[in-house]
């Protein structure tokens, strides 16, 4: 299951508290897509990952921001 979770507009942290609060009523090796404006979660969502057992599946450059898959570890 993936789930999308629109975080445009919001400057860091928040796109990174409001992923890791959504992962956590996730089950492990479930997705979240997460769609964000803010340049520095190109930085911030992958060492979120890192720190926290998340995989990054994919990040990827979109007109105005970035998406991002995470798999819940």
């Amino acid at each position: 299951m993936t789930e999308i979770y629109d975080l445009r507009g919001l400057n860091c942290p928040l796109p990174v508290l409001k992923a890791r609060k959504r992962l956590q009523s996730m089950r492990s090796g479930e997705r979240l897509t997460v769609e964000t404006t803010d340049p520095l979660a190109a930085l911030d969502i992958p060492a979120f990952c890192r720190e926290d057992g998340h995989r990054l599946v994919t990040s990827t450059a979109v007109d105005g921001g970035h998406l991002f898959v995470i798999e819940k570890g």
